[in-house]
């Protein structure tokens, strides 16, 4: 009688070994190696060729290659006309405007969020939305039974005809219920509770979850449903996983927000059919997320005027215009080194402003704290709110505010030169809108100011010009 053979497997990465190892070779990690039995020639081998799991064991190299390909041969890219892509719509302006007008058919997305943040709130919503409209949705959770989902459904006033449930976790189960439903949308809430049964590692390990993600993708673009993975964020906020999932899919969404507020913010770090940095503002209410039509006047609600230290700036999301408020506290410091604090910016674009203005306005900052915050809770992340963060600080330093119908943008250079901002004339409309009558933008960017002869536009070649204009 044949003897069994058996491999080892790294339990966190999946590094393969003929024999146990102490230490893994791929991830470095001390007694990871778990025992195996080698599967004979001929099992099913869903490991990619060249990955770092390599072959599942006894596969057929080549095997899944070839049945991908047959009957496929390479065509010319642009040998055949282009045939147009409808997309799944969510029936909400807000979500469709991140995912780039819709859901593209055969795309996979991934969403990540702190827990509790409401994930799961928001694809249940938009399963609804789907399953109301174009076509059937298929919802797996490995987390949650289907009478919690059922009670998450009802709180919610959801009512679908279309929508199935499936609470299995194995990739195997899981195409059966693809093969049986062929729905347009498939949801996996999580995929770190998924599990390929060719691989002995645990589930939510990297192995598990690079080749489940494999899989999935692969059988999206092959049978062209829509696929949306929740992923679990780590401690800093980050996806728990390798960044080689991020890479996989093909848009990956930033669930934001804060437990004791009610505004979420759904931001497109990746994506392939839309614009990055794309923003969905929505607030969290008892019948589940509400969208936000018009984030601007949510942002300044209750803005106080004439106040030293508060500047608007207009800043782009993707290809939105907000209206935020910026304010700036500058106090004598009582400790030995100043102390810089900073809330939806980026803390060292306002230490290199402070720099800036210390040395090109002669503004002495350096025995002062500051503090910066964008109110709202948004967090801004392009260097157009430069200008407003030094006006901001200036304005608290010296006690004088910044006129309360006064909308500011421009970047700021180590020399102290204001550089130009893209996509000025949308920033403007977005402002006038709002009511706004006066700018102060880059004067390189001053050639849009023949468009609106009725406004206030003022353009500024360095900071210590744009502080004389405004304070």
């Amino acid at each position: 009688m044949e003897r069994e053979r058996v491999s080892f497997f790294c339990s966190e990465c999946g590094y393969e070994s003929g024999k146990w190892l102490g230490r893994c070779p791929g991830c470095g990690g001390w007694n990871t190696f778990r025992e195996a039995p080698v599967k004979r020639a001929g099992s099913r081998a869903r490991s990619r060729a060249g990955s770092p799991l390599g072959a599942a064991p006894g596969a057929v190299p080549g095997t899944r290659i070839a049945s991908l390909t047959a009957g496929h041969p390479p065509e010319l890219l642009l040998g055949a006309a282009l045939t147009q892509v409808e997309r799944l719509l969510t029936h909400s302006g807000e979500m469709d405007r991140v995912l780039g007008g819709g859901i593209v058919p055969g795309s996979v997305i991934l969403l990540g969020g702190d827990p509790g943040i409401g994930k799961s709130t928001l694809l249940l919503q938009l399963a609804a939305a789907v399953g109301n409209g174009p076509g059937m949705v298929l919802y797996v959770s490995g987390e949650e039974s289907r009478q919690q989902v059922q009670m998450r459904a009802g709180r919610l006033g959801i009512s679908c005809d279309h929508l199935y449930f499936s609470s299995d976790a194995d990739l195997d189960r899981i195409q059966s219920a693809l093969e049986s439903v062929a729905p347009a949308l498939v949801i996996i809430d999580s995929i770190q509770t998924m599990s390929h049964p060719d691989l002995p590692m645990l589930p939510g390990s990297i192995g598990q979850l690079r080749e489940c993600t494999a899989e999935l993708v692969r059988l999206a673009k092959l049978t062209n449903f829509s696929c949306f993975l929740i992923g679990h964020v780590t401690k800093e906020g980050a996806l728990a996983g390798p960044r080689v999932l991020e890479h996989m899919v093909d848009t990956v969404l930033s669930f934001e927000g804060d437990s004791h507020q009610n505004l979420r913010l759904l931001r497109a770090v990746k994506n392939r059919f839309g614009a990055t940095n794309e923003i969905a503002v929505f607030t969290m209410g008892e019948r589940g997320l509400e969208e936000v039509t018009n984030p601007s006047a949510l942002f300044l609600d209750g803005r106080a005027v004439d106040i030293p230290g508060s500047v608007v700036v207009s800043a782009l999301e993707g290809t939105r215009p907000v209206l935020v408020e910026v304010q700036a506290l500058v106090c004598p410091t009582v400790f030995g080194a100043p102390r810089r604090a900073t809330t939806g910016v980026d803390y060292n674009r306002v230490v290199l402003t402070a720099a800036v203005l210390e040395k090109r306005a002669g503004i002495n900052l350096a025995n002062q704290d500051i503090y910066v915050s964008v109110v709202g809770g948004l967090r801004v992340v392009e260097p157009a709110v430069d200008l407003g963060v030094a006006l901001a600080l200036a304005s608290n330093f010296r006690n004088i505010p910044v006129d309360a119908g006064t909308v500011v943008m421009g970047e700021i250079g180590l020399t102290g030169e204001v550089r130009a901002v893209g996509q000025v004339e949308q920033r403007i409309r977005e402002a006038v809108r709002m009511g706004f009558r006066r700018f102060i933008i880059p004067e390189r960017n001053l050639d849009v100011s023949s468009r609106y002869p009725d406004l206030e536009v003022i353009g500024v070649k360095t900071v210590r010009e744009a502080l004389d204009r405004s304070l």
